[in-house]
Formats: structure tokens, sequence, C-alpha cells
């Protein structure tokens, strides 16, 4: 389910005099290589949790509307992931800013946001036709359907503290080690336990 970054996230959730102010860092000379360490553990936070934290539009292509088309909710079950829902795997979804889809003819067509539905609390997100619609046909072709969404928690100040948390510890350590390997002169030096479980409650679980 290929994603494409349409629109990259307009700031980082940590600024770079908050990262100077963790490193202890007073001087300018690493301003460069501090804003893009801030940006490398943002993109790995991202990865591990599989959200999006600071908004940015995405892509999600597809060779064609998941199916069977015709198959509706089950009667009675509180909570379904119907077989013709499309499932958006970057988490918050914030909207759904089109469908596109090739017709039979080879053209794009927008499908009406009128005929189809939106669950954003869900995740991951789930997208269906309105009932007593169907998903367009579509030329049998790779690459036939796409959805662009806007997903993130917002701006910087909308991103919750164990993310950001994270991002400084992880920042510290990138920092201070520039290579692939660190020679230690004190001895052997364990990893605290607790860093990585800042973003256990953020981590998207995919059905």
């Amino acid at each position: 389910m290929p994603l494409q970054l349409v629109s990259p996230p307009s700031e980082e959730p940590v600024s770079l005099a908050d990262a100077k102010l963790h490193l202890r860092v007073d001087f300018t000379d690493d301003d460069a290589l501090i804003t893009a360490l801030i940006s490398a553990a943002r993109q790995a936070a991202e990865t591990i949790t599989g959200r999006q934290i600071v908004t940015a539009r995405w892509k999600i292509v597809l060779d064609s509307f998941p199916g069977p088309s015709l198959m509706g909710v089950p009667a009675g079950s509180p909570f379904t992931l119907p077989g013709h829902a499309i499932l958006i795997p970057k988490c918050p979804v914030q909207s759904v800013v089109s469908i596109q889809y090739l017709d039979m003819a080879g053209a794009w067509q927008v499908m009406p946001a009128t005929d189809y539905t939106v669950d954003l609390v869900c995740e991951p997100a789930r997208i269906t036709p309105v009932y007593g619609k169907i998903w367009p046909i579509t030329l049998p072709q790779i690459g036939a359907v796409s959805v662009t969404f806007d997903a993130g928690f917002g701006p910087a100040s909308a991103v919750p503290e164990g993310i950001k948390s994270w991002i400084k510890l992880r920042l510290g350590s990138l920092y201070a080690h520039r290579e692939e390997v660190a020679l230690l002169s004190r001895g052997k030096i364990e990893p605290l336990p607790f860093i990585d479980g800042l973003l256990d409650p953020f981590k998207v679980v995919l059905a």
C-alpha cells in the first residue's frame, strides 16, 4: 500500500531552541546539524509509531477499490472492518482531501465527497461508500486509485509531550554519537529501558 508524501510538515515538533536547551548547546556552529538531527529523530518516531506527528499531506495509491463492493456492515456488530473499506495506515487522519480513480476510458475522475463516508475516529481511519452507493468501476490497471489526505496531530504545539521527549532523547544520542559506532572509555553503558516506552501509547496497531 504505497504512501507518497505530497506536502511535508511546515515545522518540526521540537524547535531548534528547545533542542539546543536539551543538548545544553549555546553556540550557533551546529545549528544546521541539530536541525537535521531533529528531522531524523522525528522521522524515526513516525516510523516506530505509524503516525504523522505534525500535519502533512499524503497520498495512498491503490490498484483498485477494495471489494466486495456490495458488502454491508454485519448486523449486531458494534465495530467492523468491512471488506470494502479503505484503511489509511497513517494516523491520525484529519481529513480526506480527495479520492481519484481512472475510469474505463483512462481518464482521472474525482469521486464526489457525498458518495463516501470517512471515520476519522478509528485508527486506522476507514473510508466506505455511503449507504446505497458502491465504489466506481476503475480501469483494470495498477495505480488506478489514489486517496489524498491530511494527517497529523496538528501544529507542533499539539504534539503530545511523550513524543517530544522521545525525540529530544534520540536527538541527544544522535548528537553525541555521530558515527555508526561509539567508543566508550568508561566501561559498558546500558540503554535506559523506559526510553522507547515513551512511544508505546502512540503506536498504531493495524488490523
